[in-house]
């Protein structure tokens, strides 16, 4: 895979991401060894995970992914290979300050996160969210000073609005302490409404944008054909079930994914590479983060990166998008 700058920071990403969410619950371990071995052969070299992961468990399970990607490198020595991402914010216990954004609960959740992906450093740590209870000069100076004790090498921000971001660059500029170089957003062919707001600001200040739920938590692989639920999916998954089928199990959004299918068929496309590639082709967008139940859903994401979408079907996914209902706007976000 050819690597892409993150922004205009100095660290260079891969266009795929592997996204490790359901490791610890949906996936087992050796599942996810699995996985992560073929993503090795693949190609890949940037992951991406949270101390609060697995998706979908609680507080008994928070951890996990993180403590079995620690193993994978351990078992198979090659941590240097590999660009990591992680996040705090989420609840890691039930004491006040174990969430949030506060200095004391990102000083206990990066050492936590070293302990168990059994590394010196962090590539890229990120915020999971904003935090609006702790003043943002407060969190900016926290991460900052990770950097400069060398736990962490950049910082990025995920799941923020495009004007919380810009408070956020704003007081790290006006402290002089270290910027965001990356924001995480959903993005997808039946989610776009970062494109208003949020991607011109990232281009004109130089952050890289790292997408999640591309292929729309599995819904755009076409394997949903009517409004059915099927177990161990995301959309069924613990406490992540309500919070996909909010986002996507509608009937307008049945109906698109099979116009989608319709198209992918008459072009001779793989569903899931056409998703992948039309995310990765969209302007200001560095990585699309992947995920996989099994090694062998690796391969058409792969794909995806030889994929290249003619102007007609360009137009025809652009049409499809127009024609979805918009939804009322919640803290920046729909």
């Amino acid at each position: 895979m050819k690597y892409r700058q993150l922004g205009r920071s100095g660290l260079g990403v891969h266009p795929l991401c592997l996204g490790t969410m359901t490791f610890g619950l949906q996936v087992d371990r050796a599942g996810s060894f699995e996985i992560l071995d073929a993503a090795h052969e693949h190609g890949f070299r940037f992951l991406d995970t949270s101390n609060v992961y697995p998706l979908g468990g609680g507080a008994d399970t928070v951890g996990a992914t993180e403590s079995i990607i620690g193993e994978w490198f351990a078992s198979r020595g090659n941590r240097a290979d590999w660009v990591v991402a992680t996040k705090c914010f989420g609840a890691m216990g039930r004491g006040l300050n174990d969430r949030g954004l506060s200095r004391a609960h990102i000083v206990s959740a990066v050492e936590g996160s070293l302990r168990r992906l059994q590394t010196d450093v962090i590539d890229l740590y990120q915020s999971h969210g904003f935090d609006p209870n702790v003043p943002i000069d407060e969190t900016m100076r926290a991460f900052d000073d990770l950097i400069r004790a060398g736990k962490v090498r950049y910082i990025g921000a995920s799941n923020y609005p495009a004007w919380r971001l810009m408070q956020s660059l704003g007081a790290a500029d006006a402290q002089n302490v270290t910027r965001y170089s990356s924001v995480q957003p959903r993005y997808n062919m039946l989610y776009r409404d970062i494109e208003t707001e949020l991607v011109p600001l990232c281009v004109d200040e130089g952050l890289g944008i790292l997408v999640y739920n591309p292929l729309a938590g599995g819904f755009l692989s076409g394997k949903y054909r009517e409004p059915t639920l099927v177990e161990n999916t995301r959309f069924t998954l613990g406490n992540a079930a309500e919070r996909y089928q909010a986002r996507y199990w509608h009937d307008v959004y049945f109906n698109a994914v099979s116009e989608l299918r319709d198209l992918a068929n008459a072009h001779g496309v793989n569903m899931v590479s056409l998703a992948i590639a039309w995310t990765l082709e969209q302007p200001g967008i560095t990585s699309a983060i992947i995920g996989a139940s099994n090694p062998g859903q690796l391969d058409a994401n792969v794909a995806a990166l030889d994929l290249e979408i003619d102007d007609e079907l360009r137009a025809a996914c652009d049409a499809i998008w127009w024609g979805l209902p918009r939804r009322p706007v919640a803290d920046g976000y729909r």
